[in-house]
C-alpha cells in the first residue's frame, strides 16, 4: 500500500475509530494479564553475542516500534522478506504480487532476552495472529503473519509456541501465522525506518500503533523500555 493511500485510509479510519477498536477487542487474546510464556525456548546466553529474528505482522511501522521498545533489542530494521531483490521495493510490494511480506529484522542480545520472549511479544501485543493476509485496515499477502526462522532451533520454538497457544485457546480464532525459512531480508527505504518515532501524530499511527505500545508497557513492564 502506498504511503499516500495509507494516509487516506488513516483519515477515513479516524471517523470510524470506535468501530476499529471494537474489532480489535473482539479478536484480542482471552486474557492479556496472563499471556502464556513459551514452554519451549532457548536458554539465556552466558557469552556476549547477537542473534537475529525476522517477523512479519502487518505494517512494518508498528512492528518496528514495538521492538524498539523491548529490553535487550539492539536494533530493528523495517524491510521485506519472501520475494527477490528485484521486487523488494515499497511500490512493488504494495501490489501484493511479489511474495514479499513487510517484515522487521530484530537484532537482540541473547544474554538479556530469548527468542521465545520475542515471539511472546509478537503474538500478544504486536499484531493479531488470527487475521489471514491482513492486519487491521491493511489487506494483502504483504501484511501476512509470518515467522521467518533462521535455523532449526527458531523453527522448533516458533512451532511449539503456536501449538501451545492453540491448546490453551488463547485466541477465539485459529492462529494463521506461517512458520517459514528465511531466505533473504531486504531493508526497506530510508523513509520507512523509525516511522513511528518520526510521525507520532499521524492518524494511522495514533489509531493502529500507539495503543499497541501502551498495551506492551502495561502488560509486560519488565520487558518494556523507553527509547
Amino acid at each position: 500500500m502506498l504511503v499516500s493511500v495509507r494516509t487516506f485510509i488513516s483519515s477515513v479510519v479516524m471517523l470510524a475509530a470506535a468501530a476499529l477498536c471494537s474489532n480489535v477487542a473482539a479478536a484480542a487474546p482471552r486474557s492479556n494479564s496472563s499471556f502464556p510464556k513459551p514452554e519451549v525456548d532457548q536458554p539465556v546466553a552466558n557469552a556476549k553475542g547477537q542473534e537475529v529474528a525476522v517477523l512479519s505482522g502487518g505494517c512494518f511501522w508498528g512492528i518496528q516500534a514495538i521492538y524498539q521498545h523491548m529490553r535487550g533489542v539492539v536494533s530493528v530494521t523495517s524491510g521485506y522478506s519472501g520475494g527477490n531483490s528485484e521486487t523488494a521495493h515499497y511500490e512493488m510490494v504494495g501490489s501484493g504480487n511479489t511474495r514479499h511480506a513487510e517484515s522487521v529484522r530484530i537484532v537482540y542480545d541473547p544474554r538479556q532476552i530469548t527468542y521465545g520472549q520475542i515471539l511472546m511479544i509478537f503474538f500478544s501485543v504486536a499484531h493479531n495472529p488470527t487475521e489471514l493476509d491482513k492486519q487491521g485496515p491493511d489487506w494483502g499477502t504483504q501484511y501476512r503473519s509470518a515467522v521467518f526462522y533462521g535455523n532449526d532451533d527458531q523453527k522448533r520454538i516458533a512451532t511449539a509456541y503456536i501449538a501451545q497457544l492453540e491448546r490453551a485457546k488463547v485466541y477465539p480464532q485459529k492462529i494463521v501465522t506461517q512458520v517459514v525459512p528465511l531466505a533473504v531480508f531486504y531493508p526497506a527505504e530510508n523513509y520507512h525506518q523509525d516511522y513511528v518515532r518520526h510521525h507520532p501524530t499521524n492518524p494511522y499511527i495514533v489509531i493502529n500503533d500507539l495503543p499497541k505500545l501502551a498495551n506492551f508497557k502495561k502488560q509486560f513492564p519488565e520487558l518494556y523500555r523507553e527509547n
